[in-house]
């Protein structure tokens, strides 16, 4: 048979061999084992300021051109269309001379079927080797030629000894065929499969979920806190915590973002053992107390990000936090990867409200070089004219103003106005300067801060705060107090991609306010299990609890699990 098809089909099967299309249509055709071939989804990749949408390829000719990439230089990956490759005359083909013997089979093929294609170049290269799954493509371009020719009333063009060696040549090359059929199907059903259960064009889904198991007890009789009210007197329970969220980031022009989050929770602050037995000073859980949305399903971000002109971006929006633009640092700032409590991932005197609430963010770079200057507006009752309601702030701002009430609105109190200077000339060392000020239910408060941190080497880095400030008219009256923070970081500690940290804080130094000072020490390790879940165990240990000398020593010990996806 294949004597035959040889001494039948010599023309025919050396044209076919320099279909090009249909040789990249092979390429991408290599035995799957039956899976499916696997198409990234639309994604965004978000950053500070730009966006970049990359978005699945439309059509299933471009796909099989992505898709063969790898098989076909990527200067030839364009040949495979036909607007850029279709020969008209065998005189375009630079590389074809009239003595070459296949010459008069070109000419036919070209002239009759117009089913070659040639290089960019305009070369054929005719002395390429190809496969069977390469021929049987070249086949089937020339069958579908001959289908609509036929069908066009133009079947006089098909001669009778052309139909007889494509039908033999069918016949010897028919499971290539239906093989290449089988995957240009499957290529076609997994596209429109990708197109109809894309999410967004311009929209990336994101989620984080952190989950914790978490205990303490304390030594002596009771807890008071610092006006001699008793907390507890006895030790909690064990307790299990969480936060889940689900952030849509969209982009409209590819240098914006708009920032929709939906996020529930554990009822916040006094579900794990430090917020219970020492609420006031900033040993409370920092991921459960800032959602403290008892589990209820809430919009817990809703701004708009864009870049007005260069340098520079604005972020607008009804529902956002200042903890997320100002009081970075690379090694204490994030409670489901780093330090778990609010005295170490914040200054904790400089943002006296959690509540999130209305207002803007801009940040300014100046040629991208090391100064940047940030500023934030919030006001936390903007969204409530109640000015009787009382609008929640802080541990701390709750024990200074039992009673205090708010007068809402956009300009009303309470708000808060912070500056922040950053100062980073490279990659390992950056200083924060800050200013804090606005008006707590009527009483006004101003605070001075710095942040700074030092990698000493890849491995290791250092960093602290510090906070001064004052707050009028607390409990307590006019009062002036001091933070302050600093540690340790280590990065890849025994494991590959592991983060490891020490820390000590003092964060509400006032000698009106109790009759000693507290102290916080914390200590985490954090195990990559892989790109996505992350354990962390995390030890907290609290001398003079609530500023008070008489209160025993608190431990805790806690063990997160935090889930990107």
């Amino acid at each position: 048979m294949r004597n035959s098809y040889l001494s039948l089909a010599q023309g025919v099967s050396i044209l076919c061999l320099t279909l090009q299309s249909a040789s990249v249509l092979a390429e991408t055709s290599q035995p799957t084992n039956n899976s499916e071939p696997v198409v990234n989804p639309t994604v965004l990749e978000v950053q500070t300021s730009i966006i970049e949408p990359l978005e699945p390829s439309s059509g299933i000719l471009t796909l099989m051109t992505q898709t063969a990439a790898q098989a076909v230089p990527e200067d030839e990956i364009a040949q495979t269309l036909p607007s850029e490759a279709q020969v008209t005359s065998v005189s375009q083909l630079a590389d074809v001379q009239l003595t070459d013997w296949a010459f008069q089979a070109l000419k036919s093929l070209i002239e009759r079927y117009g089913v070659i294609a040639g290089y960019l170049d305009r070369t054929y290269r005719g002395h390429s080797t190809m496969t069977r799954y390469e021929f049987a493509a070249g086949i089937k371009a020339v069958l579908e030629r001959v289908e609509e020719l036929i069908a066009s009333g133009l079947e006089t063009q098909v001669t009778r000894e052309d139909l007889f060696i494509l039908q033999q040549l069918q016949k010897e090359f028919a499971s290539e065929l239906a093989t290449l059929q089988s995957r240009v199907d499957n290529l076609e059903a997994n596209t429109a499969k990708v197109e109809a259960n894309q999410f967004s064009t311009t929209t990336k889904l994101t989620g984080l979920v952190v989950a914790a198991v978490t205990g303490g007890s304390f030594s002596g009789d009771r807890i008071i806190d610092p006006i001699g009210r008793e907390i507890a007197n006895q030790n909690p329970s064990t307790t299990v915590i969480f936060r889940a969220s689900l952030n849509l980031n969209t982009t409209f022009s590819g240098t914006d973002r708009l920032l929709v989050r939906l996020e529930t929770g554990s009822p916040g602050g006094e579900d794990n053992a430090a917020g219970f037995l020492e609420p006031s000073f900033g040993s409370a859980v920092d991921f459960s107390l800032r959602s403290a949305i008892n589990e209820r399903l809430q919009i817990a971000r809703l701004q708009y990000t864009f870049t007005p002109f260069k340098d520079f971006t604005a972020t607008l929006g009804p529902v956002l936090s200042p903890t997320d633009y100002l009081d970075k640092n690379s090694y204490a700032n994030l409670s489901f990867l780093d330090f778990l409590t609010l005295g170490l991932t914040n200054n904790y005197i400089l943002f006296p409200f959690e509540d999130l609430g209305a207002g803007a963010v801009i940040e300014w770079n100046p040629d991208s070089g090391p100064f940047t200057v940030r500023a934030e507006y919030i006001a936390p009752g903007a969204d409530n004219p109640n000015s009787s309601s009382t609008a929640g702030g802080s541990p701390l701002v709750r024990l200074l103003y039992p009673t205090g009430n708010s007068n809402n609105g956009l300009f009303g109190n309470p708000n808060q106005t912070t500056v922040e200077l950053d100062y980073s000339p490279s990659n390992t060392f950056a200083v924060r300067l800050q200013y804090s000020g606005g008006s707590v239910f009527g009483n006004r408060f101003d605070v001075f801060g710095v942040n700074f941190e030092l990698a000493l080497s890849q491995q290791l880095g250092i960093f602290g705060r510090y906070g001064y400030g004052s707050y009028d008219n607390t409990i307590f009256g006019d009062i002036n107090p001091n933070y302050w923070m600093a540690g340790f970081s280590f990065r890849d500690l025994f494991v590959p991609g592991a983060l490891a940290g020490i820390a000590a804080a003092q964060p509400f130094i006032e000698s009106i306010v109790g009759n000693a000072t507290q102290t916080n020490f914390e200590a985490f390790y954090n195990l990559p299990l892989n790109d996505n879940i992350r354990i962390s165990p995390v030890i907290q240990i609290i001398t003079h609890p609530g500023n008070q000398e008489s209160n025993g020593t608190i431990v805790t010990g806690t063990l997160r699990t935090s889930l990107f996806f």
